[in-house]
């Protein structure tokens, strides 16, 4: 059993086995969304449950309570308990305490499974969403606060926490499974926050209160630890790993760049040629930057000084071109009518074509 002191005095977080859980000496008051036990409560223990591998889906739908008091069993706990369950491997937590003065912050957090997988199903708020839920990619947030915020203020900090947890999953560059867009969460996740009890009351948990703030940071860094403990999911993943994360696989890119029969390459050699495109660091900073500016696109926020888009983007793809003696530049040789047949985002389509052309130029001659 490992163990770790949190801030509060008595308050400690334990791994043991598939449970994560944070003990205190004294009641803690919470405000939870947990699987068992959520709302408001008071507790000694709040459990992370991971499922185990063997543990049947139906099962789990059928009685999940049975899981969460089996595993509450195996850390000694008996009495009332406040769980949250998870596909997240546990002993991957990430861990961050902050304090000031007499306030202090500690933030749990799990996402990464033992495969290295995380947010396997992130999410985009508000975007339509066709999937049954799953525990797997689940992030889960406890933060335990040293001090006394009033319930309105315990509720507050649950908003700041969830700002924290977006804004480290958009800082990752994390993307919806269903649609390709910036990710805010995934399906699945929950969030505790407890506090003490000790000190005056507080009644601001606002990013820019004291409390807030520490709730923010922490939150945000121990999210981002947690995340970024999935392989896939790594601050330097590849460009092709980030382009499949906006729905554009690289099978998809070949198929699309195909219909350009000006190319005069079929999607074995385009997949070839695109990859080892992709590799060199000049071809990809191009990319990347297209998909920038077609998340600008999509978005509408393109100010007024780009002008017309379309004219744009293919002045974007012959400017990335270093053209040639029998080809000019990379676009010339594709006409409007190809163009208007590969379905990509603007950007991306005019970018990719250029850098093509030249690539495949050189290695006929």
């Amino acid at each position: 059993m490992q163990k770790y002191n949190l801030e509060g005095n008595g308050v400690q977080l334990v791994l043991e086995g598939n449970v994560l859980g944070v003990f205190s000496e004294a009641p803690l008051k919470t405000v939870s969304s947990a699987f068992h036990n959520g709302g408001i409560k008071e507790t000694r223990v709040i459990l992370n449950v991971e499922v185990p591998k063997d543990y049947g889906d139906e099962s789990l739908h059928m009685d999940p309570d049975a899981l969460m008091l089996e595993s509450g069993r195996q850390v000694g706990v008996t009495g009332d308990f406040v769980s949250m369950v998870t596909a997240a491997c546990v002993k991957n937590f990430a861990l961050a305490s902050k304090r000031e003065g007499n306030l202090g912050v500690s933030v749990v957090a799990t996402a990464a499974d033992d495969a290295g997988n995380t947010c396997d199903h992130a999410e985009s708020a508000g975007e339509e969403i066709d999937g049954q839920v799953h525990e797997r990619g689940t992030i889960n947030v406890i933060v335990v606060i040293d001090g006394n915020p009033t319930d309105s203020c315990l509720v507050s900090s649950i908003i700041t926490a969830t700002e924290a947890k977006t804004a480290a999953m958009l800082e990752l560059d994390i993307r919806s499974r269903y649609s390709g867009a910036a990710a805010t969460g995934t399906i699945t996740d929950a969030i505790v926050v407890a506090k003490t009890g000790q000190g005056e009351p507080l009644l601001f948990g606002g990013p820019a209160s004291t409390l807030g703030q520490l709730v923010a940071s922490c939150t945000r860094q121990a999210v981002r630890e947690a995340i970024t403990k999935g392989q896939e999911c790594s601050p330097r993943r590849s460009l092709l790993g980030r382009l499949a994360a906006r729905h554009l696989p690289m099978e998809k890119l070949t198929q699309e760049l195909s219909k350009a029969k000006s190319l005069h390459a079929d999607k074995q050699k385009l997949t070839l040629t695109l990859s080892e495109l992709l590799q060199k660091p000049q071809p990809a900073a191009a990319v990347l930057s297209a998909v920038k500016l077609d998340e600008e696109v999509q978005s509408g926020l393109i100010p007024p000084e780009i002008g017309d888009v379309a004219e744009l983007s293919r002045k974007f793809g012959v400017l990335v071109s270093r053209g040639c003696g029998n080809c000019g530049s990379g676009l010339s040789v594709v006409g409007e009518e190809e163009l208007a047949l590969v379905d990509l985002p603007i950007f991306v389509k005019h970018v990719l074509i250029a850098l093509l052309v030249d690539a495949l130029c050189d290695a006929e001659n």
